[in-house]
C-alpha cells in the first residue's frame, strides 16, 4: 500500500475530510519547491498536487497559465522537477501527486518517467489529457512502479461512464466541479451537489473534487458533498503575491475546524 492509498484509509477511518492544495512547480523557482512542500504539509494538507508546467495546457485556467509560463522561463523541465522532489521526499510525510499532460511524459519515455518517479517518491499521477480508452499506454508502467493514476470525472460525464471511470484504480476520483477550465468562482454550479452525490453512489473510490476552490468556505461547503478538496489557482496566487496568512487558513480550514471542536 503506498503512501496515498495509507493516507485515503487513515482519513476514511477518521472520519476527517482531506484537503489538497496543488501548486505548480518552478514558479518561484525551483529551489523554493521543498520549503512549499514543507509547509504545506505543516499547514494541515493531506496531499499535495505537483503541476509540471507545460507550453500548451487546456485544462489550466489563466492564472495556472501564468505561473506555468513564469516556472518555463525560469528553465523548469519534468526532469529537474522530479530531481528536486527526490530530493524533498525524506522532509516530506504525506503523499505527493504529479498534474501533468500526456506529451512530457512521451518525449521523457513512459519507463523512465515512471522509474524516475518512483525513485522521487511520487505516490499519484493526473494526466488529464489521458482518456481510459488510452491508459494502456501507461498503466503497465505506473503499476509496476506503485503510482495511483487518478482519474478525472465532470459534470457532462454520461452515469455510466462514470461507473466505468470510478470502478478503475485505488487512489480517489477527481470530481471537476465547473464546466471549464481552472480558476476560482465566487460560487458553485446548478446542479452540482446532484452530481457529487451520483458520483459518490457508484464510486467505490473517495471522492475529491476541485476547480474553482478559493475560500475556507467554500471548501467546507463542498467537503459537505464528498470525501475531500482540492484547490489550485487560488493557492497558486497566495504563494505569488506572498500571502501566506491567507495560505494558511485556506490550506488548514479542516484541520483549524476539527481543532475548534476539542
Amino acid at each position: 500500500m503506498n503512501r496515498l492509498a495509507e493516507s485515503l484509509r487513515q482519513l476514511q477511518a477518521g472520519n476527517k475530510k482531506a484537503f489538497v492544495p496543488y501548486i505548480m512547480a518552478g514558479d518561484g523557482g525551483l529551489e523554493c519547491l521543498a520549503d512549499r512542500l514543507v509547509m504545506l504539509e505543516w499547514f494541515g494538507a493531506s496531499s499535495i498536487e505537483v503541476g509540471i508546467p507545460f507550453s500548451d495546457p487546456v485544462a489550466d485556467g489563466p492564472v495556472n497559465q501564468e505561473a506555468g509560463l513564469r516556472s518555463l522561463a525560469r528553465g523548469t523541465t519534468l526532469k529537474g522537477t522530479l530531481e528536486q522532489l527526490a530530493r524533498a521526499r525524506a522532509s516530506i510525510s504525506i503523499p505527493i501527486i504529479v498534474m501533468t499532460y500526456l506529451n512530457p511524459i512521451l518525449a521523457y519515455g513512459i519507463d523512465e518517467f515512471c522509474r524516475d518517479s518512483k525513485e522521487a517518491g511520487i505516490d499519484g499521477i493526473i494526466i488529464p489529457d489521458l482518456p481510459i480508452e488510452e491508459e494502456g499506454l501507461m498503466e503497465p508502467s505506473l503499476v509496476n512502479a506503485g503510482i495511483e493514476l487518478i482519474r478525472l470525472v465532470t459534470l457532462t460525464t454520461p452515469p455510466e461512464r462514470i461507473r466505468e471511470i470510478t470502478d478503475k484504480g485505488n487512489g480517489f476520483v477527481y470530481a471537476v466541479t465547473v464546466k471549464g477550465i481552472t480558476g476560482g468562482r465566487d460560487s458553485f454550479q446548478d446542479g452540482l451537489a446532484a452530481f457529487l452525490a451520483e458520483v459518490k453512489s457508484v464510486s467505490r473510490l473517495p471522492v475529491f473534487a476541485g476547480f474553482g476552490v478559493s475560500t475556507p468556505a467554500q471548501a467546507r461547503e463542498l467537503a459537505s458533498l464528498c470525501d475531500g478538496v482540492i484547490s489550485g489557482s487560488r493557492i497558486v496566487e497566495l504563494l505569488h503575491e506572498g500571502k501566506m496568512d491567507e495560505l494558511e487558513e485556506l490550506v488548514s480550514c479542516f484541520k483549524k475546524e476539527k481543532e475548534s471542536v476539542i
